[in-house]
């Protein structure tokens, strides 16, 4: 279900909704709602302070039932931690957390004061749109599922107001947009391999396009791209009865014949590894390896929603890597698209052989002002740099600087590796221009290396989510990034 979001400037005391959120600081600080709540009800939230059942620890959560003196039916009293050093990812965590609690109680509406924390160097209209976006994160439920879903016996939480003035309403915008790019991101991904194939998300990308004015859809199939020359894409997806596709979105939202921005996404449905076979256990997680292809176009879909001024381009390289009598093998040599041969030594390493003929495709096709790709390109990436921020790639300092600023703003990070000329030397090849992997060293490093091979003259950025696109583990979700910081470098870009 999606949460409705609005605003409102109904005092704390006088808001008549089934809950209302309240935060504390550590040391019994209370905001300046809560101070507004605790007076009105005689001292209810204090009392609970002194006795040590409110810590204002930052994420916890008590609640305070009809309590008498206001109109709202419970008080969710949220912690912020220590008031000092209360910084934009504690507001976020806190933001998160309480939606959490929220969501656990039978309301299905709810006020929010916690946007009223004074945030360093972030607006109001940065407060409601985190606090939307993550009370969206936590209300996600991935519904297309294949077993009954048990029909919740409470009421689930359907709309959030935040109180806030009128210089917030921009920021609302945004996450409403942005929440509906990061949901389709989650939801395509989340999708089992047998059902989200190359034609599936062609098959969603041309119906957002049929819905939505100012966007067309280009799919190319394996015949069209054989005639065109993908040599490197259509070798990936060989061993696999899903054929691979190449799909185009555009979005006419600037200016006509201004040049478009372009992301591009890495879309295998399903990775074995092909003949270089994965290990078993966990290959179930591989049904994920279409992250980048999610991330993009769930951004594609939040410009939109937003409006936002620019003509975009999305372009998805499509393909199931998959053993096969007909699957490419390791020492074979592919010739690109744009000419270069590569020898493949891994046919594990095929995210960037999809990606290498989309991203000539992308250049020569659009002439992009800029191209960014994203991709859950290397394990590499993960040991790197974890879980918590992407790998950024660029030879170009005013964009990686760009894209570093988008993600620290939506909180989306991302930071920056090196590439520079000195690791190209790890893929020299004595049978082609190219080889596909660089030896088991700098493994992100090298795979950026090979892109940017087929990037040059272009003003490009590569972005690896191996290690943010999802959650490990049995029941881990697919995220959404790096949706929020895509868009936010877009509307950085202005309207």
């Amino acid at each position: 279900m999606t949460l409705q979001f609005s605003l409102t400037t109904a005092a704390p005391e006088t808001a008549d909704t089934a809950c209302i959120l309240v935060g504390v600081y550590e040391q019994g600080v209370l905001t300046s709602a809560a101070a507004r709540v605790d007076g009105a009800t005689g001292g209810a939230i204090k009392r609970q302070v002194e006795s040590g059942d409110i810590s204002g620890k930052a994420g916890s959560s008590t609640l305070l039932y009809a309590p008498i003196g206001i109109a709202a039916k419970r008080v969710l009293v949220v912690g912020l931690g220590t008031q000092k050093g209360f910084d934009a990812a504690r507001y976020q965590k806190v933001a998160i957390e309480a939606a959490r609690a929220l969501g656990r109680l039978p309301v299905n509406e709810a006020v929010s004061y916690l946007a009223e924390a004074d945030v360093p160097d972030r607006d109001a209209a940065w407060r409601v749109r985190t606090a939307a976006l993550s009370a969206d994160h936590a209300a996600y439920r991935y519904t297309a599922t294949f077993k009954p879903r048990e029909k919740s016996a409470q009421p689930e939480l359907a709309a959030l107001a935040f109180a806030a003035g009128a210089d917030a309403e921009a920021g609302l915008t945004q996450a409403r947009g942005i929440a509906e790019g990061v949901r389709f991101a989650r939801e395509l991904a989340n999708l089992p391999p047998n059902i989200c194939t190359p034609a599936y998300i062609a098959a969603q990308a041309q119906a957002f396009a049929d819905a939505h004015d100012k966007v067309d859809c280009r799919v190319l199939d394996h015949v069209e791209m054989e005639k065109l020359g993908f040599g490197s894409l259509l070798a990936v997806g060989r061993g696999s009865a899903n054929k691979p596709k190449l799909i185009a979105l555009q979005y006419h939202g600037g200016a006509e014949g201004v040049a478009p921005y372009a992301f591009v996404g890495k879309g295998i449905t399903f990775d074995t590894g092909g003949i270089s076979l994965k290990p078993g256990p966990g290959m179930e997680e591989m049904k994920f390896d279409m992250g980048g292809a999610a991330g993009v176009l769930g951004a594609f879909v939040a410009a939109v929603k937003m409006g936002v001024g620019q003509n975009l381009v999305c372009v998805v390289p499509s393909a199931e890597n998959m053993p096969d009598g007909d699957s490419y093998r390791p020492g074979d040599v592919l010739t690109s698209l744009s000419g270069l041969t590569i020898e493949v030594l891994n046919t594990d390493a095929e995210g960037r052989l999809i990606l290498c003929d989309a991203l000539t495709w992308t250049a020569r096709t659009f002439q992009p002002q800029a191209m960014v790709d994203a991709a859950t390109l290397t394990g590499a990436c993960v040991i790197a740099l974890g879980k918590h921020a992407s790998g950024l790639f660029s030879k170009h300092d005013d964009l990686a600087a760009e894209l570093l600023a988008a993600g620290e703003h939506a909180l989306d990070r991302a930071w920056r590796m090196p590439l520079w000329d000195d690791y190209q030397v790890q893929l020299d090849s004595g049978f082609a221009d190219v080889a596909n992997i660089g030896g088991k060293s700098a493994g992100a490093i090298t795979a950026a290396c090979f892109l940017s091979r087929f990037a040059e003259g272009q003003r490009w950025a590569h972005l690896d989510i191996a290690g943010t696109a999802w959650d490990e583990g049995r029941k881990g979700l697919a995220t959404g990034r790096p949706v929020a910081l895509l868009a936010q470098w877009l509307i950085d870009r202005g309207a």
